[in-house]
């Protein structure tokens, strides 16, 4: 999955579907007192500097390095009230603006823009930010990614140093308000469930340190890069030591007390989000947000469900073909527990398996895209902190290259790292061609105004990532059927989240429930089980983008594929033979250029593409 930076402002931006069914004509009264931008480039522009300064963290990501020492308190009502300003002002604004006047690329602009202000506007609206953060999102943990030297913040002079010294400055202010905040919760009974909570407190507990030296916010001080003077050098080690230990460690404390003491007896110990008030209509909203489509929640896993069943009938075919004798489940238990399947002694051995797939692939990837990133691309293992509670993640480069594209990988156990866990489907997915490509691709594209070169969609991007987990025989991969039978585990993964996710929030499904189904329909360990399940409560409806987006994608090229002929060959026999008037190069390259959107916005330029290939 992508790595969100900020996972309070996600939390912002859920869907209110009401604000979705507003009209321009609505906004007729507002129109006199609004003053109408030179252009619609000037909106965006503005809207997009101003944007950055409500935000910096993501400025910070984008590679806009101008507000790096900021760190605004976003858990006040009076941030709240100046976003839902903002917000409005900037919509009322795009509707002086005559839609049907513009080009076609300026058309998607303008649909991309006003769908974003009204689903910002709706997320305001919603109860969340009484729970200002989990155990898989939130400031705390983004804080240890970006004081570790190892994240989006820079520390390549003495100014990223100190700029980073700003930062942490504003940390206690922002927990004092977050507990604030979780404390309206407690009163008003929207809290996390308890095995959420229980997560929290020892990550809050890892950064409390009594030595300076030995917090990860002193690894930037460790070793300077050159250029940093000796004078600056020996100011920037007594200064972060000394906001290790007044700032950021009685931060950490005070947070983990706070979680252990007050907020985990209150914690609830029901699982879905129904069960907080006004839960069911949050559900809605969280549903239509990350999947960006008017799909029921019932329609969803009716969904998950038919295609648990078509890829369990998959699964049976290739545990025939290997030989194994026995059910389903044994298979499972065979490809969780058999010593063949744990072949590694430590991690780099894993790193590099993962780099032979890429090696693999490079050579059938020039045919199947014709534009690919100027972005370098790494592969990491996930730092320890993070490890227990994180999934295999992409985190994002920076637009001019300076900060490569890093996948990240969790290696609790290099021994106990299962080659049959679908390695290849996942560097698909994470890596190449999934959001390294889709992501870099968009933001290299400065034609794009900058909402739409940052932005990002789960059901588009999450979607794509899936996508090309289905183009591994044509990229030289799923030759050995453990692997195959990885990538279908990877795709039930998918299917299943649809069902466990909706069965949660909406079905009364438990916790203990879901983890069973999980565990009975993919070869995944009780652990792994029960970190997905707990992923799910604590952002509910984030799952569902991935098959929902996937199906979406697939769903056009089989549409293309009829209507402009079969697809052209990657290779053909004859030299002389006419390829056909689909090509694979030129569908994935469209649907890249443009980055990512609502789906029903792809699907409208998408079809505008097919027909000008006829």
């Amino acid at each position: 999955m992508k790595n969100f930076l900020l996972a309070g402002a996600a939390a912002c931006f859920l869907l209110s579907c009401s604000e979705q069914k507003k009209k321009p004509a609505e906004t007729a009264e507002t129109s006199t007192r609004v003053p109408k931008p030179a252009s619609l480039r000037a909106l965006y522009s503005n809207y997009w500097e101003q944007q950055s300064r409500f935000f910096p963290l993501e400025a910070t990501g984008q590679g806009d390095n101008r507000f790096n020492n900021r760190l605004p308190n976003d858990q006040t009502h009076a941030f709240r009230d100046s976003l839902r300003t903002f917000y409005q002002t900037s919509l009322d604004q795009l509707h002086l603006f005559q839609r049907d006047s513009l080009a076609e690329n300026d058309k998607i602009s303008y649909d991309i823009f006003e769908y974003e202000m009204q689903t910002r506007l709706g997320g305001l609206k919603l109860n969340t930010w009484q729970m200002p953060f989990q155990q898989f999102w939130g400031l705390p943990l983004t804080m240890g990614q970006l004081g570790a030297g190892t994240g989006n913040q820079p520390f390549k002079t003495a100014k990223d140093y100190d700029n980073w010294l700003g930062r942490t400055k504003g940390f206690a202010v922002w927990a004092d308000s977050a507990i604030a905040n979780f404390r309206v919760g407690m009163r008003t009974g929207v809290v996390l469930p308890r095995p959420l909570v229980e997560k929290m407190i020892p990550q809050m507990e890892a950064f409390v340190v009594s030595d300076p030296t030995k917090s990860l916010f002193f690894a930037p001080v460790k070793q300077f890069p050159e250029g940093v003077s000796e004078v600056d050098q020996q100011r920037l080690v007594d200064s972060y030591k000394a906001a290790i230990l007044t700032q950021l460690v009685p931060t950490y404390r005070k947070l983990a007390d706070f979680l252990k003491n007050e907020y985990l007896p209150a914690a609830r110990t029901t699982t879905g989000i129904s069960e907080i008030p006004n839960g069911a209509d949050t559900y809605r909203y969280y549903v239509h947000y990350w999947t960006t489509t008017d799909k029921t929640p019932e329609e969803i896993y009716q969904t998950g469900r038919a295609e648990v069943s078509r890829i369990r009938g998959e699964m049976e075919e290739i545990k025939v073909k290997v030989g194994f004798k026995g059910d389903l489940a044994a298979f499972f238990e065979h490809l969780k527990t058999d010593k063949q399947f744990t072949p590694y002694q430590n991690s780099e051995q894993v790193l590099n398996a993962f780099r032979g797939i890429q090696t693999r692939i490079e050579p059938n990837l020039k045919k199947m895209f014709g534009r690919t990133p100027k972005t370098p691309f790494e592969i990491r293992q996930t730092e320890a902190f993070r490890a227990a509670s994180a999934s295999a993640e992409y985190n994002q480069g920076s637009p001019d290259g300076a900060r490569p594209g890093i996948f990240y990988i969790p290696i609790l156990n290099a021994r106990e790292f299962n080659v049959t866990s679908g390695m290849e489907s996942l560097f698909l997915h994470e890596a190449i061609p999934g959001h390294h490509y889709q992501i870099s691709l968009q933001q290299e594209n400065d034609s794009l105004p900058k909402f739409r070169r940052f932005a990002w969609y789960g059901a588009m991007g999450e979607g794509w990532a899936l996508y090309t987990e289905s183009l591994g025989r044509e990229l030289g991969l799923y030759t050995d059927p453990y692997q195959r039978m990885g990538a279908l585990g990877d795709e039930i993964h998918r299917a299943i989240r649809l069902v466990v996710d909706v069965g949660m929030h909406t079905k009364g499904m438990t916790r203990e429930e879901a983890i069973q189904y999980m565990m009975e329909n993919e070869a995944i360990s009780e652990q792994g089980a029960t970190a997905e399940i707990e992923r799910y409560m604590a952002i509910p409806g984030q799952a569902l983008s991935y098959k929902v987006g996937a199906l979406k994608i697939q769903e056009l090229r089989a549409k293309y594929q009829k209507l402009l002929g079969a697809t052209q060959k990657l290779r053909p026999r004859n030299p002389r033979e006419r390829s056909s008037h689909f090509s694979l190069s030129a569908f994935h390259d469209e649907l890249l250029k443009d980055g990512v959107m609502p789906l029903s916005v792809l699907e409208r330029k998408m079809d505008a593409w097919a027909e000008d290939q006829r």
